[in-house]
């Protein structure tokens, strides 16, 4: 694949829910080299370092159930400039988390310098609730939501502008907790999902050359968001929700190894790692592994 200049952006968010440890998943995956695995791959990476994430005073907002709104709104903030810059100058952004709700900075970031940005939502989860169909009031749960323009206003304009994505351009693929609201808004929607039911009666070729075909014919951009809980929890045991049942790491990296082939990603984002929670730093040696599939990394 072509190389690239690859902006690393840190972002150690743990407000997006309830269980610490998750901020210091940046941390994690650079000691799992993922910046060396990417050189060796002859891409040049700039490490931008992490993005100032406050830790407020009070758990919640006086005027709505969504936790840390606040501290999250000015994160999300202060990514998504980082990332604009970053797109501004031409280079590939590479954000790592963090939990999901960084998600919300990086599309608002990413999507200004597209008409019609698509995005690959590799999940186990929808991330499309809203205040009001959130079971926890945990952001992490909303920014797919929040980044199609639905959800509470201070997250919805963040960088004064909504929607940042339209559903007929979003693809989920892992699927496998959903809740009754997301149920409905993905119907409601139109929205294209291969839930764990897809992979397992497709398999995962045809998922993913099913996906890149539907978005390279829409879009002018892709970004990728991964969650590490995508994968099960055999493979990537260091998640805050992991849910049994998910892709296998094969099948993970046949998907990456598949996108880097069709070069239709122009930013990316690997989320939810925490250490505290994980074996031996698996779930961050993991997620380095996958970027060098994603990047280009083959064995002959």
């Amino acid at each position: 694949m072509e190389k690239k200049n690859i902006s690393l952006i840190g972002v150690p968010m743990d407000l997006g829910q309830m269980r610490r440890g998750v901020d210091m998943g940046p941390s994690a995956i650079r000691y799992a080299g993922a910046i060396e695995r990417l050189e060796q791959l002859g891409h040049k990476v700039e490490d931008l370092g992490d993005i100032r994430i406050d830790q407020p005073e009070r758990v919640h907002t006086a005027d709505t159930n969504l936790r840390n709104l606040d501290a999250v709104v000015k994160g999300s903030t202060e990514l998504a400039q980082k990332v604009k810059s970053v797109k501004d100058k031409g280079d590939f952004p590479l954000i790592l988390g963090g939990d999901h709700s960084i998600a919300i900075g990086s599309l608002a970031g990413i999507s200004q310098r597209y008409d019609n940005l698509g995005v690959i939502w590799y999940d186990a989860h929808g991330d499309l609730n809203t205040g009001e169909t959130s079971p926890s009031g945990n952001i992490h749960g909303m920014p797919l939501a929040v980044s199609l323009g639905i959800g509470h206003p201070d997250l919805v304009n963040i960088l004064d502008y909504s929607p940042k994505i339209r559903p007929e351009n979003i693809v989920i693929i892992g699927a496998r907790s959903l809740d009754e609201g997301e149920r409905e808004l993905i119907k409601d929607k139109g929205m294209r999902v291969y839930t764990m039911h897809e992979v397992d009666r497709m398999g995962m070729t045809r998922v993913m050359e099913d996906a890149i075909d539907y978005l390279k014919e829409k879009t002018d951009g892709v970004h990728l968001s991964l969650d590490l809980d995508g994968l099960d929890p055999s493979d990537a045991p260091g998640v805050g929700t992991p849910v049994i049942g998910g892709i296998s790491y094969r099948e993970s990296h046949l998907a990456m190894e598949m996108l880097a082939e069709s070069d239709i990603l122009t930013s990316a984002e690997f989320v939810e790692v925490n250490p505290i929670l994980d074996d031996k730093n698996k779930t961050a040696r993991v997620a380095v592994a996958l970027m060098g599939s994603l990047f280009g990394e083959k064995l002959l």
